[in-house]
């Protein structure tokens, strides 16, 4: 959802707020705190069992209160969101259907796989309350409260998987609710969530990992492997160096998506084979156009699972000064420049600069400012 929702209005009591409870305040969690702290008619209260996490929700600012106590964070609240980790969603839901929470009140969460949580929650008597699976299709490459940001899920899609049985009247105030992160609400049924997720998100991380482990074991025998694959391969499998026990939970939680999503993967991969021993050109060019066809299709710079990278290249002479110059330019302008690498300088050689930002309006300015300066710069 697109648009200016400045004066937008959630239909409360007079002289009440809306509670909204997060559990679990990290990068997900902290960015939908701070999207409804724009509202002063809500209240958002943060829990972890983590003191020392307390203190640091409290000092950032993300939230209007905190505590350790599950109980007092769940009591009276109009929304739950459940941020944890995939592999403790199912034990959240558990643990809140044994307290006794306001009638009527919303549940919902931020996983990424959607049918294990909506069917456990299916099972349970939470007591007047409605569970409705939820995840918000964005994300960045840091992690934790410190990268919460309020614009995160703007113009992404935020999927939300009723079942038959959700009442029309929670869905519509969950919607509604979520217009304050100005996302793209799609409603899809659970199962169909994690077959699309698991494919355009879950098997890339495998397809990834076990790529870059196979580059590994080469290295181990000549060390040229890495020292080649610094540019191009580092970056297109960056995201073999995502979270460990986060991955794992996911992969193990969509484990049934995920073994027919490699045995189809084997099939593709094993089409390369044929053609290769068969030498047969002609359909190795036709595999690269057809996806070439499709993935120019694609929305181009849309927010999504696997964090964009907002990256341009800046050929250089090799001149002393002209890194430094570069980067004055940038901060004259007020145009926040995230990393600078130097990824190619030798006197023989002209120099080439990576230069990463923050988002795609940055690296617009910068590319901009930077033509106009008389600097090549490329994608």
């Amino acid at each position: 959802m697109s648009g200016d929702f400045s004066d937008f209005t959630f239909e409360q009591s007079e002289g009440t707020k809306i509670k909204i409870a997060i559990f679990g305040v990290g990068l997900i969690g902290g960015s939908l705190a701070l999207c409804f702290k724009g509202n002063p008619g809500f209240h958002v209260v943060g829990h972890s069992v983590n003191p020392a996490s307390i203190d640091k929700y409290i000092a950032s600012g993300v939230v209007d209160e905190a505590t350790t106590s599950l109980a007092d964070a769940a009591a009276d609240a109009d929304f739950l969101f459940l941020c944890v980790p995939v592999g403790r969603l199912s034990d959240y839901v558990e643990e809140l259907s044994r307290l006794s929470l306001k009638p009527g009140c919303i549940i919902t969460d931020v996983g990424s796989t959607k049918a294990s949580v909506v069917r456990h929650a299916d099972k349970l008597a939470l007591q007047g309350a409605v569970f409705i699976g939820g995840h918000p299709m964005a994300g960045k490459e840091r992690s934790g409260v410190e990268a919460a940001d309020v614009h995160l899920f703007e113009n992404a899609y935020y999927v939300l998987t009723p079942t038959e049985a959700t009442p029309a009247e929670a869905l519509a105030r969950l919607e509604e609710l979520l217009h304050w992160t100005r996302a793209h609400i799609v409603k899809t049924d659970a199962v169909l969530h994690d077959d699309v997720v698991g494919a355009i998100s879950h098997l890339p991380h495998v397809i990834a990992v076990a790529l870059v482990n196979q580059i590994a074991g080469y290295n181990e025998e000549n060390g040229l492997y890495a020292s080649l694959a610094a540019g191009g391969f580092r970056d297109i499998t960056r995201i073999a160096s995502s979270e460990p026990v986060i991955w794992r939970d996911i992969l193990l939680n969509n484990r049934d998506v995920l073994l027919k999503l490699l045995g189809d993967w084997k099939e593709e991969t094993d089409k390369f084979v044929d053609l290769l021993e068969r030498s047969d050109g002609e359909g190795i060019a036709e595999q690269f156009r057809a996806a070439g066809e499709f993935r120019n299709s694609l929305p181009e710079r849309r927010k999504g699972l696997i964090a964009s990278l907002f990256e341009c290249y800046v050929n250089v002479p090799d001149h002393p000064g002209i890194v430094g110059g570069i980067a004055t330019e940038l901060g004259q302008a007020r145009i926040n420049l995230s990393n600078l690498h130097i990824i190619e300088s030798r006197e023989d050689v002209p120099g080439v600069l990576r230069l990463s930002f923050r988002n795609e309006a940055a690296l617009e300015q910068a590319v901009a400012l930077l033509k106009s300066l008389g600097y090549d710069v490329h994608f």
